[in-house]
């Protein structure tokens, strides 16, 4: 930086104020500041050395609580990271990936370690979850999606129970009586099959419970329920062909996300069911499924990369030091080609 003021001819703060943009400088001395430093071949300060100067990384950690290869396979979530690091990107702040901590591990994480100014968690299930703790401890400002945050906080969040709600509601409209479900799961490491009816663990991940939630308030008890291990298209159609075989025949399948049912519509391919005709199928999340051609899939629309800027802006008025909000995103009911009335012969 000295041999740069030297060669602009101005004083060593002068050259501060050109990278720092912390206090008042004329466009024409900056940009002098700027050729010098090109001939110089200089790039700037140390970014180690602004940290450590400034008390920030730049950093925002982003805790996933899938494994990166199965999180990132899914379109929604990548239309949610498109909008969270571009506009972080815009706000001058880097992303860093964070895996959530397990519970029975006694040792130092990333989470515990990495320096970040602010983290935004993905699915949350309760205040008490690793993640959630490990932030706490570290007093520092975190954005909660699709989940309820602990007080002082930030959230993004949908209202996925009314919104299943309506999708359950437009299929008894359509004379649908046996309706069953294929669910997110509820945490990592488990495999999909059957469950109860009744079924609601204790720890699910916010989507699957609200959603699970919409056929009680509905006052409907799915014929059958199918966990999925992932929202992945072959875990769909391994959900799909469970759920359409069962013995309770169902004739509507309510998909907790687009993936899945997708892959269940492929799975009434493979056992010669027509959709709509023989069964109805529904997701959510309104993403593009071109595989189910020329259906349309009816399902809720959601926007991932409005939900993204919105995670961002929750984490900017966390680092001005303002009182985190509650945004909640819109959704909308799209009625698509994928449901039609129920078929009398089944």
């Amino acid at each position: 930086m000295a041999d740069v003021a030297a060669k602009a001819g101005v004083s060593l703060s002068t050259v501060s104020l050109a990278y720092s943009g912390a206090g008042p400088i004329s466009p024409e001395m900056k940009a002098r500041v700027e050729r010098a430093a090109e001939e110089l071949d200089y790039a700037g300060p140390s970014a180690q050395a602004r940290a450590l100067r400034s008390g920030r990384s730049h950093v925002v950690g982003v805790v996933i609580h899938d494994t990166f290869t199965l999180a990132f396979r899914s379109p929604y979530i990548l239309n949610v990271m498109d909008g969270l690091i571009s506009k972080l990107g815009d706000m001058g702040l880097g992303v860093l990936l964070i895996p959530n901590p397990r519970e029975e591990s006694d040792e130092k994480s990333l989470l515990d370690t990495a320096p970040m100014d602010a983290a935004v968690v993905f699915r949350v299930r309760d205040h008490d979850e690793p993640a959630v703790e490990k932030l706490r401890k570290r007093s520092l400002p975190f954005v909660v999606m699709d989940g309820d945050a602990p007080p002082g906080a930030g959230q993004v969040s949908i209202d996925d129970t009314t919104a299943t709600v309506q999708i359950i509601e437009h299929l008894q409209s359509l004379g649908h009586e046996r309706i069953g479900t294929i669910t997110l799961p509820h945490g990592p490491g488990v495999e999909t099959g059957l469950r109860p009816a009744d079924y609601m663990p204790e720890s699910a991940w916010h989507p699957m419970h609200n959603r699970l939630e919409a056929f009680r308030l509905a006052g409907v008890e799915p014929c059958v329920v199918v966990e999925a291990r992932e929202t992945m298209v072959a875990e769909g159609i391994a959900a799909g062909h469970i759920a359409l075989t069962h013995e309770s025949r169902p004739t509507a399948i309510v998909a907790q996300s687009d993936i899945l049912a997708g892959g269940a519509i492929l799975a009434a391919r493979e056992l010669d069911l027509t959709v709509p005709h023989d069964v109805s199928i529904t997701g959510f999340d309104g993403i593009d499924v071109p595989w189910i051609s020329p259906l349309e899939l009816t399902t809720v629309f959601q926007d991932g990369v409005a939900k993204g800027e919105a995670l961002a802006s929750e984490v900017q008025e966390l680092l001005s030091g303002e009182t985190p909000s509650r945004i909640w995103m819109e959704l909308e009911f799209r009625a698509g080609t994928s449901t039609a009335h129920v078929n009398p012969e089944r």
